[in-house]
């Protein structure tokens, strides 16, 4: 027997974990499992109703969003049953549903901060088309400094773009995956004012380039699946674009 915060205590090795939780740690305690290991068999977990629909939304349904993306990424998520608010006593004010959640294995082999960095640019504004938001002047001003750290890097120190390195490269956002709960799908985000409008406008027709070639100009984040990121994200890897 373990007393403590679960989401500040180390667990140990497990199989299962069966649990109803307070929703407010929803997010966090999802996370901190998909990346627990050695990798469990299974969880079974009452969450709240509008939560829970989010984990299994598919591409497409109004629900999809960040979270539905990050978490079937590293899992299988399925919903079990609705639990309504009825069966308890006093009531809550909402609705709950049990999920199994079977992370994959093995694990894919992806930067988790490079996923997330480019999956949270994705779903700024998901029902917009990505060349629209590509296009934005704060999400190239932040690639290409990321492009110009990386570039620099890599003729200085011949550095490795493998997926391992602990650089620290400037990221849309200061929240981890971790705490992303979806609820920030097409949040407004200040501008930063691009420096030299020259320079940003060869690189703009860069990653334009990119979403062309692979046909992802006229596409949205809310319609997109798992394979679909992953090819654009391989594509922009490919010409030297990263997002952690």
């Amino acid at each position: 027997v373990i007393q403590g915060d679960v989401l500040k205590t180390d667990l140990p090795y497990f199989d299962i974990c069966v649990a109803n939780i307070p929703y407010q740690i929803s997010s966090p305690l999802t996370f901190k499992l998909l990346f627990h290991q050695p990798a469990f068999r299974c969880a079974i977990i009452m969450f709240q109703r509008e939560f829970a629909m989010r984990l299994v939304a598919q591409p497409g349904d109004n629900l999809y969003c960040r979270l539905s993306v990050n978490t079937q990424f590293y899992a299988r998520v399925f919903h079990l049953l609705k639990v309504g608010k009825n069966n308890f006593r006093p009531p809550p004010k909402v609705d709950s549903s049990v999920v199994r959640i079977e992370p994959r294995k093995p694990r894919p082999e992806v930067n988790h901060k490079e996923w997330d960095g480019f999956i949270r640019i994705c779903f700024i504004r998901k029902n917009k088309t990505l060349g629209s938001i590509f296009k934005q002047k704060n999400v190239l001003s932040l690639l290409e400094k990321n492009y110009k750290t990386l570039q620099a890097l890599q003729g200085s120190q011949n550095v490795s773009l493998s997926g391992n390195d602990d650089m620290e490269i400037a990221r849309l956002g200061d929240e981890s995956m971790e705490m992303d709960d979806g609820m920030d799908d097409d949040m407004d985000m200040e501008c930063d004012e691009a420096e030299g409008e020259g320079e940003v406008s060869e690189f703009k027709n860069k990653v334009i380039s990119v979403l062309k070639e692979g046909k992802f100009e006229e596409q949205r984040a809310s319609k997109l699946s798992q394979e679909s990121f992953l090819t654009l994200l391989s594509m922009f890897n490919k010409a030297g674009i990263h997002f952690s």
